[in-house]
Formats: C-alpha cells, sequence, structure tokens
C-alpha cells in the first residue's frame, strides 16, 4: 500500500496536482486517495528524503518549490555525472548492446507527442538508466535516477503542457534517438556535442 500511494504521490507531484508551496495534511490526501493517514505518512517521509516535500510539524508536508537556480544546479550535477559515463560508454560498448535500446527511446518519443509532462518523465528516466545500467555501477545509477527525479518535480507549469512546452518534450525525445543512433554507429563527437546539448537543455 505505502509502495502504490508513494508512486500516487509521485505522479501528483510531477502532473502539478500537488501545487508548489502548498500545505498538505496526511489524512486528507488519505481520503483522496481512499486509504488511512499512516501509508500516506510513510510515502510522505520518502518523499520528504527525496527533496519533494518539507514537513510542517502539526500541519502535513509542504511541497518544495523548485527556482531556477536550482534547477540549473541538479542539471549542473548531472551532466558532471552522466556526461563522462556516457563518453567512457560510448568507446567501450559495442553497437548492438546500444541498439538493444532502441525501444527505450523510442518510447520516450511516443511519450513525448503526448504532450504530458507525466508521461513523458517516467519513460526519460528509463531510458537514462537503462544507457547508465551499461556501467556496471548501480550505486552510480542510483545517485543520476534520484538528481534525474529531484529535477522533475514539482512543476510549475501544467503538466500538459502545450505550444512551445510540448515542442521542448519532442526535441528532448528526439535527441535520445539521434544519441543512439550516434551511439551504434560509433561516431564519438556526434556523441560528445549531442550529449553537451542535452543537458545544457536541461
Amino acid at each position: 500500500m505505502r509502495g502504490q500511494i508513494l508512486d500516487a504521490l509521485r505522479t501528483a507531484l510531477v502532473t502539478g496536482e500537488l501545487t508548489p508551496g502548498a500545505v498538505y495534511s496526511a489524512p486528507a490526501l488519505g481520503e483522496r486517495f481512499g486509504v488511512s493517514a499512516t501509508p500516506v505518512r510513510e510515502a510522505m517521509q520518502q518523499l520528504a528524503l527525496e527533496g519533494a516535500v518539507e514537513v510542517v510539524p502539526n500541519r502535513g508536508f509542504r511541497v518544495v518549490e523548485r527556482g531556477a537556480r536550482e534547477l540549473g544546479e541538479l542539471a549542473e550535477v548531472r551532466a558532471l555525472i552522466e556526461v563522462p559515463v556516457m563518453l567512457r560508454l560510448a568507446r567501450t560498448v559495442p553497437g548492438e548492446r546500444w541498439a538493444e535500446l532502441r525501444p527505450l527511446a523510442e518510447a520516450t518519443v511516443r511519450a513525448a507527442s503526448t504532450g504530458c509532462r507525466a508521461t513523458y518523465a517516467e519513460s526519460d528516466r528509463t531510458f537514462h538508466r537503462a544507457v547508465l545500467s551499461l556501467c556496471g555501477n548501480e550505486q552510480l545509477v542510483q545517485i543520476a535516477d534520484d538528481l534525474h527525479r529531484r529535477a522533475q518535480w514539482p512543476l510549475v507549469t501544467p503538466a500538459c503542457p502545450s505550444g512551445r512546452e510540448h515542442a521542448d518534450l519532442i526535441a528532448d525525445a528526439a535527441e535520445h534517438t539521434a544519441l543512439l543512433d550516434a551511439l551504434i554507429a560509433g561516431e564519438l563527437d556526434v556523441v560528445r556535442s549531442l550529449v553537451g546539448e542535452h543537458f545544457a537543455g536541461a
């Protein structure tokens, strides 16, 4: 039950259903999800550890507001971790192994086409996690995934954007497929350029 509520709360954060800056009590959220306050409180404690919410004594949990500076810092740290690993993998992993990840890259394109950030967020993390998993360092994969998740919420813009924001999702997903094509072809200069651009846009 705790795991199910945690997943539901994570989705609510990414979609903006839980508003940045707002305070939510465990009993009230329990009523919303049709459960007792206990699994909600346990799930919220986990989200507090992940940096998505903060405890407000005697009131509940406040959804953390992300500023542009903090998001930029998260992108910088992700780049410091992921870029060197991706470049090393580009030199050592054979093309056929990269080709096995094509369904995941294509899934990000389909998710981006929906225009829904919540749908895209999960597929985006799945792709990056699969790439980094090739390094064989589970600790690194977990740390990178945690940073990636932190960078995805809470969103102050609508979860299902239109116009430019929708185009940004599509462009981000297209970078996944372009990166994979370059990795399969062994084009290291292209990989280096695409990886840099991808994290600069993050």
